[in-house]
């Protein structure tokens, strides 16, 4: 089989269950963020030696791929989507939510604005979380067309959890910067 088709020359693409788009409409612009979000979390994956966040970064980037069948269904074929196989579900969002309140027991939450760049991987999460964030942004659009949909409560929930992740690998640095800080005072 050949990576190419040349189906998508014409800038159309296929979706799940059948029918084009234009390359440039909302669902194929929401899923390229979604992508570039899954690839930043690929790379937090790529370096980390924390078990503990390795799974995160699997199982973020795996539902991922549940959000991006549910964008690349068309309206008509909303029916054929299955919760958590390929239709964002509300437990999908609540696991999300315990996992913040789970991680935000493990460091001290910054009191203050954070700079990004405490060590790699806090800094590679970041990127990815800023990246969610435009996933955020982009969704707006198909979540106004599409009104039985969970996709931006949860690219909500998930940068909200980039964040937290970020924080808590960052931890060590935080504390060695308050010390170094207040050694300057």
């Amino acid at each position: 089989m050949k990576i190419y088709t040349k189906k998508g020359d014409d800038g159309s693409t296929g979706l799940l269950f059948g029918g084009r788009v234009s390359k440039n409409s909302i669902q194929v612009e929401l899923n390229g963020v979604v992508d570039e979000t899954q690839a930043a979390i690929g790379l937090v994956r790529a370096f980390t030696q924390d078990k503990d966040l390795e799974r995160l970064c699997v199982r973020l980037e795996t539902d991922l791929w549940v959000l991006m069948a549910e964008v690349a269904t068309k309206p008509e074929n909303r029916g054929k989507l299955v919760s958590g196989k390929t239709l964002v579900g509300a437990t999908m969002v609540s696991w999300l939510e315990e996992e913040i309140d789970r991680i935000s027991t493990l460091f001290e939450m910054p009191r203050e604005f954070v700079i990004p760049g405490g060590n790699p991987i806090s800094a590679y999460l970041d990127v990815a979380r800023v990246t969610a964030r435009r996933a955020e942004r982009a969704s707006v659009e198909f979540t106004r067309q599409v009104s039985d949909t969970e996709v931006g409560r949860y690219l909500n929930r998930v940068s909200d959890l980039l964040w937290t992740m970020a924080r808590w690998q960052e931890g060590e640095a935080l504390r060695t910067r308050d010390v170094f800080e207040r050694e300057l005072d």
